[in-house]
């Protein structure tokens, strides 16, 4: 069997094929779920503190909710969305709509680049970034990996009867 040969045999293209979305998948689900897990210490909950409070989507949850108790509430959620997403063989459906709604947690993020002092570097602007927006630069891969898993396990969910 030639290089070429081997390089195209169906078998070894299915695998890769099969190997950058699930990097994908179990990688989102663990940054979502490891990072979720942080949300409960007081450092993180004051290191967002300020992404929050400075954006017009998300300030007004500093009055219904104290820094810690809104940081621990975020927490659970991306846990759940973390774990629904790593589902996608036992619950297809739950798992697309945890990743649609990954995709709006980091598109919330993003929009903290536009509303968060220090996310571009003072005295330059745009398209410099500082260290926030380079923090927050990330979630545009992870909006990536959310929405790719938001088609795979909707369109199985599709051909499953099954509602969940």
């Amino acid at each position: 069997m030639t290089t070429t040969t081997r390089a195209l045999h169906p078998h070894r293209a299915a695998v890769r094929y099969r190997v950058g979305p699930a990097i994908s998948r179990y990688g989102l689900a663990l940054v979502l779920i490891w990072i979720g897990a942080m949300k409960f210490f007081s450092f993180e909950a004051e290191g967002i503190q300020p992404l929050i409070a400075n954006s017009p989507l998300t300030s007004w949850l500093y009055n219904l909710l104290s820094v810690g108790a809104l940081s621990a509430a975020l927490g659970v959620v991306e846990i759940a969305l973390g774990t629904l997403i790593a589902l996608p063989r036992f619950a297809p459906r739950l798992s697309g709509l945890a990743s649609l709604g990954a995709c709006v947690l980091f598109l919330t993020t993003l929009s903290f680049m536009v509303t968060t002092p220090g996310a571009w570097e003072p005295g330059y602007g745009f398209p410099f970034l500082g260290s926030t927006g380079g923090f927050l630069l990330k979630d545009l891969v992870l909006l990536g990996a959310a929405v790719t898993t938001a088609n795979e396990a909707l369109a199985t969910a599709g051909r499953n009867p099954r509602w969940f």
